[in-house]
């Protein structure tokens, strides 16, 4: 049904590069496919931060995040599957219905880039959310970039696409899952279904970041044989070898390619990219054994290319291959990382960071600087 507008607060970034503001917003009336969600907790994706700084197209004012959890306060009437006082984690925004979703490859949707990147409501291009307006006129509201991932949810409530939301049960620690939505499913799905890396089989994961990180718990899941860990930091080496790194690569170190062979000497059956720095992706394809397959996860400016030596690509048989969201079924990949936690075999709260969401600007700091490895704030 029909919800009453309502005012809540969000973190707004008024203009690229800008501090964040947390101000009032309004969000608008329900459509019969959304879904209004009390936000627990959102986690800080590197995606956020890459749209604040102009590398990904947004438009300013805008409210960003795409990892939330909360609980179902009211339904559209079109909605089903999930009910007010469900608990609810939030992922992609998908059509559900084009060849590429109903196949099961829902990051690959036709409508991708509107839907998550587009800042509106496909339906009719309006916004679940607005500001008050520098008018000077008492009740004059403007526009704000919102419905990003169908969600928005670094504000304390969002209008949420129906496609976005997970009912999860009622015992759900949302705080320690809300980044499952984005980063962490990425790094464990592009492991599991990009690579479909095989037991006993050699990994190399190139920069140890939270979706690194969980690219190498996802590998120890899948009972590799040699996982080898790639960073400039020696803290997250030492992280990467407590979550299941049996090597660690000093991403400084004056040959990569040789400290990486050690261990491997003819080079590793499959590689992750989860920097996208070019001269990076060059050096994990030199890393591949024959037949070898590398993902990219990283995300990087829209006009960086990589040079490919297409001969002993040919003649390798090898294989470089992007990755969007791991490639998830969201509805299948998040239960399981939750069943896999609880049993003690992915450890997410060994990486995971909390913040009350009234300290944002240290939470969007300590993610800048990797001080924090997946900060999440807390709005309760």
């Amino acid at each position: 049904m029909a919800v009453t507008p309502t005012s809540t607060e969000a973190l707004v970034l008024p203009a690229l590069k800008a501090p964040l503001q947390l101000q009032k917003v309004h969000l608008s009336p329900l459509q019969k496919d959304e879904v209004l969600v009390e936000i627990h907790a959102t986690g800080i994706c590197h995606t956020d931060l890459s749209c604040m700084d102009g590398m990904l197209p947004i438009s300013t004012p805008a409210v960003l995040g795409h990892e939330g959890a909360g609980v179902v306060l009211a339904i559209g009437t079109d909605v089903s599957h999930v009910a007010p006082h469900d608990k609810v984690l939030l992922s992609i925004n998908v059509c559900q219905k084009c060849p590429n979703c109903v196949a099961g490859h829902p990051n690959y949707c036709d409508q991708g880039m509107p839907r998550n990147f587009g800042g509106c409501r496909v339906s009719d291009g309006s916004t679940t959310m607005s500001i008050d307006a520098d008018t000077g006129m008492k009740g004059d509201v403007a526009p704000c970039f919102s419905s990003f991932f169908g969600q928005s949810s670094f504000s304390r409530h969002a209008v949420v696409d129906q496609s976005c939301v997970l009912k999860v049960p009622r015992d759900t620690d949302l705080k320690l899952f809300a980044p499952l939505g984005c980063g962490i499913s990425t790094g464990v799905g592009s492991v599991l279904n990009t690579l479909d890396l095989k037991e006993g089989s050699s990994l190399a994961v190139f920069g140890v970041g939270s979706v690194g990180l969980s690219a190498v718990m996802a590998a120890k899941l899948k009972n590799a044989g040699t996982i080898i860990a790639v960073d400039l930091s020696a803290q997250r080496l030492e992280v990467a070898k407590n979550l299941g790194a049996t090597h660690i690569v000093d991403g400084n170190c004056p040959d990569v390619v040789a400290e990486v062979k050690k261990h491997v000497p003819n080079g590793v059956n499959y590689a992750v990219d989860c920097t996208g720095a070019a001269k990076v992706i060059e050096t994990m394809m030199e890393c591949l054994a024959v037949r070898g397959r590398a993902a990219q996860v990283g995300l990087t400016a829209p006009d960086k290319t990589v040079p490919i030596k297409i001969l002993q690509h040919l003649l390798r048989g090898q294989e470089y291959v992007g990755c969007a969201g791991g490639d998830c079924v969201p509805s299948k990949m998040l239960p399981y990382l939750m069943e896999q936690q609880r049993a003690g075999k992915f450890p997410l709260e060994e990486i995971v960071s909390y913040y009350d969401a009234k300290d944002y600007a240290r939470a969007f700091e300590d993610s800048r600087s990797g001080r924090a490895i997946k900060a999440v704030l807390c709005w309760t």
